[in-house]
């Protein structure tokens, strides 16, 4: 960013941690950051992490934040604020975006919650300001990636239409273990969820849902295999964006092989009348450990004819490790989820764009080439 912009965060985890320092560290002027949270204390210790951890001088400000009600401590800061990201949980996403709206703040969230987001595009209608909405890494920086392919394949083999586009993502640990073949290298709310609930899907150019873990296949990614099938959130608006024109499209989870198999036998275990989402987690909680160490594993390709009949098919592969940002290092899982969202905040206060943009209306060549996005995930 190149001017001074007072910016808000709305929670104090690990995403909102490594925002605000990537911002601190990173941006070309330093803007002021204020970290909210419910417990006051957790955003007094992340506002002096990012002090301390940042190469800059910068000034962090801790508050306490009710999503659900403003106090005149929050009324003041909002009135201040240039910008809200908002890092708390899906569910309080309206609250955040609705604040947003009310103050005249540009937004951001990271939440794959299909309701939520619907409620928030009702919201944004008429604003003066522009929401960003689901900009992590999946869903986010992954669709702007697959679809700078399918932009570009049209374009240089002159079709207007393909046979695929495939996108995955893995946050997996370096080594696993059976019989699971999995370690949590972050918060394990909402793995479950991803492997039980309805995918998105494009088949035949239509828009339609597929059962998560339905289509499980192998694939070998710089010359080490994976395993890679359906789960849910991560098509993120694509599907929409592209029915009629991609015959063949899908968000799927890279693991580990062996682990989804061992995750099925989980599910069979389950008694009757219990709930799969709630049962799978509290076996996973149970039995797999957290790794600290982790590495984000990123794949697209787009497949299809050219303009004279020829199969092509073009592919984008990265690894993301851990990285030194300031003076504290940051799991790859950090860096990769909070520079979208910071990309994200930084575009449209730039571009001063209004309403609400999801990600196939990012402009990706920018986007992919921002100064956030290329520390973390290299040139395009």
């Amino acid at each position: 960013m190149k001017k001074h912009y007072n910016i808000i965060i709305a929670g104090a985890g690990g995403i909102a941690e490594a925002a605000g320092l990537i911002f601190a560290a990173w941006s070309t002027v330093t803007p002021t950051i204020y970290i909210g949270d419910h417990l006051f204390e957790k955003a007094e210790n992340v506002a002096k992490w990012i002090m301390d951890g940042s190469s800059k001088s910068c000034q962090v400000l801790p508050f306490h934040l009710d999503a659900k009600s403003i106090s005149k401590e929050m009324e003041s800061i909002f009135e201040q604020g240039n910008a809200l990201l908002d890092c708390l949980p899906g569910s309080l996403a309206p609250n955040m975006a609705l604040i947003a709206k009310t103050h005249k703040l540009y937004y951001a969230n990271l939440t794959e919650y299909v309701a939520e987001t619907n409620e928030i595009i009702d919201i944004a209608k008429g604003a003066n300001t522009g929401f960003v909405l689901q900009t992590g890494l999946a869903p986010g920086y992954i669709n702007v990636l697959a679809h700078h392919l399918f932009q570009n394949f049209c374009k240089q083999y002159e079709v207007d239409k393909v046979d695929t586009l495939e996108f995955k993502v893995g946050a997996l640990t370096k080594n696993a273990i059976s019989p699971h073949f999995y370690g949590f290298t972050w918060s394990p709310i909402g793995v479950a969820t991803e492997y039980l609930k309805e995918c998105i899907v494009l088949r035949d150019y239509k828009k339609t849902t597929k059962p998560a873990l339905s289509e499980r296949a192998q694939i070998i990614i710089d010359g080490i295999s994976y395993e890679e099938d359906l789960t849910s959130g991560g098509a993120a608006d694509l599907a929409d964006a592209l029915s009629g024109k991609v015959k063949h499209l899908d968000y799927k989870t890279l693991r580990h092989p062996g682990h989804y198999a061992w995750v099925e036998e989980q599910l069979k275990s389950l008694s009757s009348g219990t709930d799969s989402i709630s049962g799978l987690q509290e076996i996973m909680l149970r039995d797999i450990p957290h790794i600290e160490d982790d590495q984000i594993i990123i794949y697209a390709s787009v497949e299809g004819k050219d303009s004279k009949g020829l199969l092509r098919r073009q592919e984008i592969a990265k690894q993301v490790l851990p990285q030194k940002i300031g003076k504290h290092k940051l799991r790859a899982i950090q860096t990769t989820t909070a520079a979208a969202l910071v990309q994200a905040i930084s575009w449209l206060l730039e571009t001063q764009t209004k309403g609400i943009v999801l990600q196939s209306e990012l402009d990706s060549k920018i986007f992919l080439n921002g100064d956030f996005i290329r520390r973390v995930y290299g040139k395009l």
